[in-house]
């Protein structure tokens, strides 16, 4: 009888070793006082991001095509969309088939100018910034206005990726760092998190 207690208090701390050793989000990459930590957790508890394994979230990993527009489709509810062609680089089987749809369908995501995706390229700052701004004119959001001029790098900026700068500065999506706003820098899946 001894011998079975025994047992059980050497389970019982092993157990909680083990609890404690896992943060209550799941994740041991996410640290306890980690800027993005109750970001990553909403987003995981609202089903809009999961990890990159079951105990890993890649807080510092960059944010693929593919992600993103995942991510907007599952803030959308997931809803189902019929298209025939979606995109080239995306087959049927591929897990981002339905989000890519809808997101060609609703104008979210257009691919390149050769019609493909490209759905593993890394998403960087401009190209985020984007896809949010697409998202609010889809949802009938009102466009915001931030002063990009005020960035030493607001000369980087193309184009094309101006206009969704602007909003993602003015609504508050995006933030500079350093009096830069690095355009061409890669978004990570914690700024994904905390953006969302």
């Amino acid at each position: 009888m001894k011998m079975r207690k025994k047992l059980l208090a050497l389970l019982c701390s092993a157990a909680l070793a083990a609890a404690l050793a896992v943060p209550a989000l799941g994740y041991t990459d996410v640290a306890e006082g980690a800027w993005y930590r109750e970001e990553v957790q909403t987003a995981t508890d609202q089903g809009l991001m999961t990890g990159v394994t079951a105990d890993r979230f890649d807080p510092e990993g960059t944010v693929t095509r593919a992600t993103v527009i995942t991510v907007l489709w599952r803030l959308e509810g997931s809803p189902d969309v019929t298209v025939e062609s979606v995109f080239p680089d995306i087959p049927v089987n591929n897990w981002a088939y339905t989000a890519a749809a809808w997101a060609k369908a609703v104008g979210i995501a257009a691919g390149y100018s050769d019609g493909t995706f490209a759905p593993g390229d890394s998403v960087t700052r401009e190209q985020l910034a984007v896809f949010l701004y697409r998202y609010a004119l889809y949802k009938g959001q009102p466009i915001a206005q931030g002063v990009v001029d005020l960035y030493d790098d607001s000369l980087y900026i193309p184009s094309w990726a101006l206009t969704g700068m602007k909003h993602a500065l003015g609504a508050g999506l995006m933030t500079g760092s350093g009096n830069r706003l690095s355009p061409l820098g890669l978004a990570s899946r914690a700024q994904l998190a905390t953006v969302l």
